[in-house]
Protein backbone atom coordinates (compact mmCIF):
# COMPACT_ATOMS: atom_id res chain seq x y z
CA UNK A 1 0.00 0.00 0.00
CA UNK A 2 1.03 3.19 -1.14
CA UNK A 3 0.18 6.92 -0.08
CA UNK A 4 0.32 10.07 -2.11
CA UNK A 5 4.01 11.42 -1.94
CA UNK A 6 5.50 7.82 -2.76
CA UNK A 7 5.84 7.16 1.46
CA UNK A 8 5.05 3.73 1.62
CA UNK A 9 2.62 2.75 4.72
CA UNK A 10 4.65 0.32 6.08
CA UNK A 11 7.12 2.84 6.92
CA UNK A 12 4.83 3.02 10.14
CA UNK A 13 5.77 -0.67 10.78
CA UNK A 14 7.43 -0.88 14.10
CA UNK A 15 6.50 2.49 15.54
CA UNK A 16 3.19 1.19 16.51
CA UNK A 17 2.40 -2.20 18.10
CA UNK A 18 0.44 -4.15 15.41
CA UNK A 19 -3.28 -2.98 16.36
CA UNK A 20 -2.70 1.05 17.19
CA UNK A 21 -0.49 0.44 13.69
CA UNK A 22 -3.62 -0.54 11.98
CA UNK A 23 -5.82 1.58 13.16
CA UNK A 24 -3.10 4.55 12.66
CA UNK A 25 -3.60 3.67 8.83
CA UNK A 26 -7.18 3.71 8.88
CA UNK A 27 -7.46 6.69 10.78
CA UNK A 28 -4.55 8.70 7.77
CA UNK A 29 -7.40 7.25 5.07
CA UNK A 30 -10.64 8.41 6.61
CA UNK A 31 -8.75 11.93 6.88
CA UNK A 32 -7.21 12.05 3.66
CA UNK A 33 -10.20 11.20 2.43
CA UNK A 34 -12.80 13.69 3.99
CA UNK A 35 -12.49 15.71 0.39
CA UNK A 36 -10.89 18.25 -1.48
CA UNK A 37 -10.85 21.20 1.29
CA UNK A 38 -7.50 21.83 3.28
CA UNK A 39 -9.33 22.38 6.96
CA UNK A 40 -11.54 20.22 7.27
CA UNK A 41 -8.70 17.27 6.48
CA UNK A 42 -6.17 19.40 8.55
CA UNK A 43 -8.76 19.18 11.73
CA UNK A 44 -8.87 15.26 10.51
CA UNK A 45 -5.18 15.31 10.37
CA UNK A 46 -5.05 17.37 13.95
CA UNK A 47 -7.61 14.41 16.03
CA UNK A 48 -5.79 11.28 14.65
CA UNK A 49 -2.39 12.78 15.73
CA UNK A 50 -3.49 14.01 18.99
CA UNK A 51 -4.65 9.91 19.38
CA UNK A 52 -1.56 8.61 17.74
CA UNK A 53 1.01 10.74 19.99
CA UNK A 54 -0.70 10.30 23.10
CA UNK A 55 -0.30 14.38 23.56
CA UNK A 56 -3.08 17.20 23.92
CA UNK A 57 -2.95 19.53 21.39
CA UNK A 58 -1.83 19.02 17.45
CA UNK A 59 -1.67 22.26 15.06
CA UNK A 60 -1.36 21.47 11.63
CA UNK A 61 -0.09 24.84 9.54
CA UNK A 62 -0.29 24.76 6.11
CA UNK A 63 2.16 26.62 3.58
CA UNK A 64 -0.24 29.11 2.37
CA UNK A 65 -0.35 30.26 -1.73
CA UNK A 66 2.17 32.69 -1.86
CA UNK A 67 4.72 29.74 -0.48
CA UNK A 68 6.28 32.44 2.22
CA UNK A 69 4.28 31.81 5.41
CA UNK A 70 1.73 29.34 7.03
CA UNK A 71 -1.57 29.56 8.33
CA UNK A 72 -2.83 27.32 10.74
CA UNK A 73 -5.50 24.98 8.62
CA UNK A 74 -6.15 22.68 11.86
CA UNK A 75 -6.31 22.00 15.48
CA UNK A 76 -7.85 20.18 18.09
CA UNK A 77 -10.99 21.70 20.37
CA UNK A 78 -10.71 24.08 21.55
CA UNK A 79 -8.14 25.60 19.04
CA UNK A 80 -10.10 25.05 16.02
CA UNK A 81 -11.66 28.48 16.47
CA UNK A 82 -8.23 29.75 15.64
CA UNK A 83 -8.42 28.05 11.82
CA UNK A 84 -7.49 31.02 9.63
CA UNK A 85 -6.48 33.67 12.30
CA UNK A 86 -2.72 32.51 13.26
CA UNK A 87 -0.27 33.11 10.26
CA UNK A 88 3.74 33.32 10.38
CA UNK A 89 6.26 34.10 7.74
CA UNK A 90 9.04 31.02 7.15
CA UNK A 91 11.21 31.68 9.79
CA UNK A 92 9.66 32.66 12.27
CA UNK A 93 8.41 31.55 15.43
CA UNK A 94 9.07 27.09 16.14
CA UNK A 95 7.19 26.37 13.13
CA UNK A 96 8.56 29.01 10.60
CA UNK A 97 12.29 27.87 11.81
CA UNK A 98 11.13 24.09 10.92
CA UNK A 99 9.25 25.06 7.99
CA UNK A 100 12.90 27.08 6.87
CA UNK A 101 15.64 24.36 7.82
CA UNK A 102 13.25 21.01 7.08
CA UNK A 103 14.28 19.71 10.57
CA UNK A 104 12.51 18.74 13.92
CA UNK A 105 12.32 20.41 16.77
CA UNK A 106 11.70 19.47 20.38
CA UNK A 107 11.04 21.42 23.41
CA UNK A 108 10.64 19.75 26.84
CA UNK A 109 10.32 22.48 29.09
CA UNK A 110 10.60 25.78 29.29
CA UNK A 111 9.38 27.16 26.23
CA UNK A 112 9.79 31.02 26.22
CA UNK A 113 13.96 30.21 26.94
CA UNK A 114 14.08 29.46 23.10
CA UNK A 115 14.81 31.81 20.75
CA UNK A 116 12.57 30.82 18.25
CA UNK A 117 9.90 30.30 20.25
CA UNK A 118 7.20 33.19 19.12
CA UNK A 119 4.33 33.22 21.48
CA UNK A 120 0.51 32.68 20.39
CA UNK A 121 -1.93 34.43 23.11
CA UNK A 122 -5.09 32.49 21.24
CA UNK A 123 -3.38 29.32 20.81
CA UNK A 124 -2.44 29.26 25.44
CA UNK A 125 1.43 28.37 25.13
CA UNK A 126 1.43 28.77 28.66
CA UNK A 127 -0.75 25.83 29.16
CA UNK A 128 1.85 23.44 27.36
CA UNK A 129 4.78 22.48 28.58
CA UNK A 130 6.46 20.41 25.86
CA UNK A 131 6.20 20.56 22.26
CA UNK A 132 7.44 18.74 19.10
CA UNK A 133 7.22 19.84 15.82
CA UNK A 134 8.28 18.50 11.92
CA UNK A 135 7.81 19.38 8.84
CA UNK A 136 5.51 18.03 6.14
CA UNK A 137 6.98 16.80 3.09
CA UNK A 138 6.36 15.47 -0.11
CA UNK A 139 8.73 13.52 -1.92
CA UNK A 140 11.16 14.77 -2.85
CA UNK A 141 11.48 17.43 -0.14
CA UNK A 142 8.35 19.37 -1.52
CA UNK A 143 6.98 21.73 1.91
CA UNK A 144 3.49 21.45 2.62
CA UNK A 145 4.08 22.52 6.19
CA UNK A 146 4.22 21.80 9.68
CA UNK A 147 2.97 19.22 12.50
CA UNK A 148 2.95 20.84 15.95
CA UNK A 149 1.97 18.58 18.82
CA UNK A 150 1.46 19.61 22.76
CA UNK A 151 1.46 18.52 26.23
CA UNK A 152 0.84 19.65 29.26
CA UNK A 153 2.73 17.50 31.55
CA UNK A 154 6.72 17.17 30.92
CA UNK A 155 7.66 14.68 28.48
CA UNK A 156 11.33 13.34 26.66
CA UNK A 157 10.12 13.04 23.16
CA UNK A 158 12.24 10.07 21.63
CA UNK A 159 13.42 9.41 18.57
CA UNK A 160 10.88 7.31 17.72
CA UNK A 161 7.76 9.90 18.49
CA UNK A 162 9.54 12.36 16.27
CA UNK A 163 9.67 9.53 13.30
CA UNK A 164 5.91 8.43 13.90
CA UNK A 165 5.34 12.14 13.63
CA UNK A 166 7.35 12.59 10.34
CA UNK A 167 6.26 9.78 8.69
CA UNK A 168 2.23 10.37 9.32
CA UNK A 169 3.45 13.97 8.21
CA UNK A 170 5.12 12.09 4.74
CA UNK A 171 1.54 10.26 4.44
CA UNK A 172 -0.76 12.81 4.85
CA UNK A 173 1.12 15.60 2.97
CA UNK A 174 0.45 14.59 -0.49
CA UNK A 175 -3.27 14.57 -0.04
CA UNK A 176 -2.87 18.35 2.02
CA UNK A 177 -0.19 19.30 -1.28
CA UNK A 178 -3.61 18.05 -3.50
CA UNK A 179 -5.99 19.91 -1.42
CA UNK A 180 -3.65 23.59 -1.61
CA UNK A 181 -4.01 22.92 -5.36
CA UNK A 182 -7.31 22.56 -5.40
CA UNK A 183 -8.11 25.41 -3.56
CA UNK A 184 -5.94 27.64 -6.25
CA UNK A 185 -7.47 26.27 -8.97
CA UNK A 186 -10.75 27.53 -7.57
CA UNK A 187 -9.76 30.92 -6.93
CA UNK A 188 -7.85 31.06 -10.11
CA UNK A 189 -11.44 30.43 -11.61
CA UNK A 190 -12.83 32.47 -9.17
CA UNK A 191 -10.62 35.29 -10.22
CA UNK A 192 -11.09 34.40 -14.25
CA UNK A 193 -15.21 34.71 -13.83
CA UNK A 194 -14.99 37.97 -11.87
CA UNK A 195 -12.79 39.74 -14.58
CA UNK A 196 -15.03 38.41 -17.17
CA UNK A 197 -17.96 40.07 -15.45
CA UNK A 198 -16.22 43.06 -15.00
CA UNK A 199 -14.89 43.05 -18.67
CA UNK A 200 -18.32 42.52 -19.72
CA UNK A 201 -20.04 45.42 -17.35
CA UNK A 202 -16.62 47.61 -18.53
CA UNK A 203 -18.03 46.97 -21.98
CA UNK A 204 -21.72 47.41 -21.68
CA UNK A 205 -20.98 50.51 -19.85
CA UNK A 206 -18.46 51.63 -22.87
CA UNK A 207 -21.12 50.97 -24.85
CA UNK A 208 -23.47 53.36 -23.71
CA UNK A 209 -20.63 56.10 -23.15
CA UNK A 210 -20.31 55.50 -26.66
CA UNK A 211 -23.51 55.56 -27.45
CA UNK A 212 -24.32 59.04 -25.57
CA UNK A 213 -21.50 60.62 -26.94
CA UNK A 214 -22.56 60.23 -30.51
CA UNK A 215 -26.13 60.84 -29.64
CA UNK A 216 -25.61 64.17 -27.51
CA UNK A 217 -22.18 65.18 -29.63
CA UNK A 218 -21.91 63.79 -33.47
CA UNK A 219 -25.85 63.48 -33.63
CA UNK A 220 -26.39 66.79 -32.34
CA UNK A 221 -23.85 68.63 -35.06
CA UNK A 222 -25.22 66.52 -37.81
CA UNK A 223 -28.44 67.92 -36.73
CA UNK A 224 -27.48 71.63 -36.39
CA UNK A 225 -24.91 70.91 -39.93
CA UNK A 226 -28.03 70.33 -41.99
CA UNK A 227 -29.65 73.62 -40.84
CA UNK A 228 -26.81 75.34 -41.63
CA UNK A 229 -26.40 73.88 -45.29
CA UNK A 230 -30.47 74.47 -45.68
CA UNK A 231 -29.94 78.13 -44.17
CA UNK A 232 -26.94 78.32 -46.96
CA UNK A 233 -29.58 77.11 -49.81
CA UNK A 234 -32.13 79.23 -49.39
CA UNK A 235 -29.74 82.03 -49.19
CA UNK A 236 -28.18 81.38 -52.29
CA UNK A 237 -31.84 81.46 -53.65
CA UNK A 238 -32.42 84.95 -52.57
CA UNK A 239 -29.24 85.53 -53.96
CA UNK A 240 -28.30 86.90 -50.87
CA UNK A 241 -24.25 86.16 -51.00
CA UNK A 242 -23.51 87.35 -47.66
CA UNK A 243 -25.93 85.44 -45.73
CA UNK A 244 -25.21 82.55 -47.81
CA UNK A 245 -21.49 82.74 -46.85
CA UNK A 246 -22.13 83.08 -42.85
CA UNK A 247 -23.99 80.29 -42.67
CA UNK A 248 -21.73 78.01 -45.03
CA UNK A 249 -18.78 79.40 -42.65
CA UNK A 250 -20.64 78.23 -39.68
CA UNK A 251 -21.17 74.78 -40.95
CA UNK A 252 -17.29 74.79 -41.64
CA UNK A 253 -16.94 75.04 -37.60
CA UNK A 254 -19.67 72.59 -37.09
CA UNK A 255 -18.18 69.67 -39.85
CA UNK A 256 -14.61 71.03 -37.24
CA UNK A 257 -16.50 70.60 -34.47
CA UNK A 258 -18.36 66.99 -35.28
CA UNK A 259 -14.81 65.61 -36.93
CA UNK A 260 -13.21 66.36 -33.67
CA UNK A 261 -15.89 64.67 -31.74
CA UNK A 262 -15.81 61.87 -33.81
CA UNK A 263 -12.23 60.86 -33.89
CA UNK A 264 -12.69 61.33 -29.56
CA UNK A 265 -15.16 58.54 -29.84
CA UNK A 266 -12.80 56.57 -32.47
CA UNK A 267 -9.87 56.79 -30.06
CA UNK A 268 -12.30 55.58 -27.10
CA UNK A 269 -12.49 52.21 -28.89
CA UNK A 270 -9.00 51.61 -28.41
CA UNK A 271 -7.27 54.87 -26.27
CA UNK A 272 -4.41 54.96 -28.25
CA UNK A 273 -2.00 55.80 -25.21
CA UNK A 274 -2.17 51.82 -24.85
CA UNK A 275 -0.35 52.06 -27.99
CA UNK A 276 1.95 54.51 -27.57
CA UNK A 277 3.12 54.05 -23.38
CA UNK A 278 1.65 50.46 -22.45
CA UNK A 279 -1.46 50.40 -19.89
CA UNK A 280 0.56 51.58 -16.89
CA UNK A 281 1.31 54.87 -19.04
CA UNK A 282 -2.56 54.71 -19.87
CA UNK A 283 -3.41 54.48 -16.31
CA UNK A 284 -1.26 57.73 -15.90
CA UNK A 285 -2.50 59.41 -18.40
CA UNK A 286 -5.91 58.54 -17.00
CA UNK A 287 -4.86 60.01 -13.45
CA UNK A 288 -3.01 62.79 -15.28
CA UNK A 289 -6.75 63.95 -16.45
CA UNK A 290 -8.80 63.75 -13.31
CA UNK A 291 -8.39 66.64 -11.74
CA UNK A 292 -11.62 66.10 -9.01
CA UNK A 293 -9.67 63.29 -7.03
CA UNK A 294 -6.00 62.96 -5.72
CA UNK A 295 -4.55 59.62 -6.92
CA UNK A 296 -1.87 58.19 -5.90
CA UNK A 297 -0.10 55.43 -8.47
CA UNK A 298 1.74 52.11 -7.26
CA UNK A 299 2.09 50.79 -11.37
CA UNK A 300 4.39 48.03 -12.57
CA UNK A 301 5.59 48.76 -16.33
CA UNK A 302 4.08 45.59 -18.31
CA UNK A 303 3.21 45.04 -21.23
CA UNK A 304 0.18 42.68 -21.49
CA UNK A 305 -2.13 41.40 -24.34
CA UNK A 306 -3.89 43.82 -26.30
CA UNK A 307 -7.77 42.78 -24.97
CA UNK A 308 -6.14 42.56 -21.80
CA UNK A 309 -4.59 45.96 -21.32
CA UNK A 310 -7.98 47.69 -23.05
CA UNK A 311 -10.20 45.70 -20.41
CA UNK A 312 -7.77 46.65 -17.49
CA UNK A 313 -7.75 49.93 -18.70
CA UNK A 314 -11.96 50.15 -19.27
CA UNK A 315 -12.12 48.66 -15.74
CA UNK A 316 -9.58 51.68 -14.16
CA UNK A 317 -12.16 54.19 -16.64
CA UNK A 318 -15.36 53.44 -14.42
CA UNK A 319 -13.42 52.75 -11.32
CA UNK A 320 -12.11 56.10 -11.52
CA UNK A 321 -14.95 57.70 -12.34
CA UNK A 322 -17.08 56.18 -9.92
CA UNK A 323 -14.52 57.29 -7.21
CA UNK A 324 -15.15 60.90 -8.71
CA UNK A 325 -19.48 60.14 -8.82
CA UNK A 326 -20.23 57.96 -5.95
CA UNK A 327 -17.61 58.31 -3.14
CA UNK A 328 -16.93 62.00 -2.64
CA UNK A 329 -13.15 60.76 -1.72
CA UNK A 330 -10.57 63.18 -1.85
CA UNK A 331 -7.64 61.06 -2.55
CA UNK A 332 -7.17 57.36 -3.94
CA UNK A 333 -5.04 54.48 -4.75
CA UNK A 334 -4.71 52.75 -8.28
CA UNK A 335 -2.55 49.95 -7.80
CA UNK A 336 -1.34 47.44 -11.07
CA UNK A 337 1.07 44.79 -10.62
CA UNK A 338 1.64 41.39 -12.07
CA UNK A 339 2.49 38.48 -10.18
CA UNK A 340 2.98 35.28 -10.93
CA UNK A 341 1.50 35.56 -14.40
CA UNK A 342 -1.45 36.98 -12.41
CA UNK A 343 -2.74 40.63 -13.13
CA UNK A 344 -4.26 42.71 -10.31
CA UNK A 345 -5.59 45.79 -10.56
CA UNK A 346 -7.03 47.70 -7.58
CA UNK A 347 -8.70 50.75 -6.58
CA UNK A 348 -9.10 51.95 -3.17
CA UNK A 349 -10.49 54.86 -1.86
CA UNK A 350 -9.50 56.60 1.58
CA UNK A 351 -13.18 56.39 3.56
CA UNK A 352 -11.95 58.56 6.47
CA UNK A 353 -11.37 61.43 3.70
CA UNK A 354 -14.60 61.23 2.18
CA UNK A 355 -16.51 63.97 1.32
CA UNK A 356 -20.07 63.40 2.72
CA UNK A 357 -22.88 62.83 0.32
CA UNK A 358 -26.41 64.10 0.62
CA UNK A 359 -27.97 62.27 3.16
CA UNK A 360 -24.78 61.61 4.89
CA UNK A 361 -24.19 57.95 2.93
CA UNK A 362 -20.66 57.13 1.63
CA UNK A 363 -20.55 54.45 -1.27
CA UNK A 364 -18.52 52.17 -2.91
CA UNK A 365 -16.06 52.99 -5.02
CA UNK A 366 -16.80 50.48 -8.26
CA UNK A 367 -20.07 49.17 -7.96
CA UNK A 368 -22.15 51.42 -5.55
CA UNK A 369 -22.94 49.78 -2.60
CA UNK A 370 -22.33 51.17 0.61
CA UNK A 371 -19.52 50.63 3.42
CA UNK A 372 -16.88 48.43 0.57
CA UNK A 373 -13.99 50.32 0.55
CA UNK A 374 -12.12 48.87 -2.46
CA UNK A 375 -12.48 46.42 -5.60
CA UNK A 376 -9.92 44.25 -6.65
CA UNK A 377 -9.65 42.56 -10.68
CA UNK A 378 -7.44 39.50 -11.09
CA UNK A 379 -6.41 38.36 -14.08
CA UNK A 380 -4.46 34.79 -14.54
CA UNK A 381 -2.92 32.89 -16.95
CA UNK A 382 -1.10 36.18 -18.91
CA UNK A 383 2.20 36.52 -20.68
CA UNK A 384 3.54 39.78 -19.24
CA UNK A 385 7.56 41.70 -19.44
CA UNK A 386 7.48 43.97 -16.29
CA UNK A 387 9.93 46.63 -14.79
CA UNK A 388 8.80 48.11 -11.47
CA UNK A 389 8.01 51.69 -11.49
CA UNK A 390 5.58 53.56 -9.03
CA UNK A 391 4.08 56.55 -10.25
CA UNK A 392 2.52 58.61 -8.04
CA UNK A 393 0.37 61.63 -9.19
CA UNK A 394 -0.77 64.41 -7.15
CA UNK A 395 -2.92 67.19 -9.21
CA UNK A 396 -2.14 69.35 -10.50
CA UNK A 397 1.85 68.93 -9.92
CA UNK A 398 1.72 66.19 -12.80
CA UNK A 399 2.91 62.63 -12.70
CA UNK A 400 6.61 61.37 -11.19
CA UNK A 401 8.26 58.30 -12.09
CA UNK A 402 11.17 56.97 -9.28
CA UNK A 403 12.29 53.93 -10.77
CA UNK A 404 12.58 51.35 -8.32
CA UNK A 405 14.56 48.96 -10.05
Amino acid sequence: MSEPGGVSAHAVHGLLDADREVALLLDIIAATSTGPGVEPMAAAVARLITAATASDVCFVHVLDDTDQSLTLAGATPPFDEQVGRIRMPLGSGVSGWVASHREPVVIVADKEADPRYVPFAALRGNDFTSMASVPMETEPGGLVGVLNVHTIDRREFTARDIQLLLVIGRLIAGALHQARLHRQLLNRERAHENFAEQVIAAQESERRRLAGDIHDGISQRLVGLTYRLDAAARAVDDADTGAAAEQLEKARDLVDLTLAEARSAISGLRPPVLDDLGLAGGLASLAASTAEVDLELHLEECRLPEHIEVALYRIAQEGVQNVVKHSRALTATVTFEVRERVARLEIRHRPQQHRAEPGGRLRDAVDGRAGRPRRRHAVGGIGARCGDHDHRHRPPRGVTVPHRG
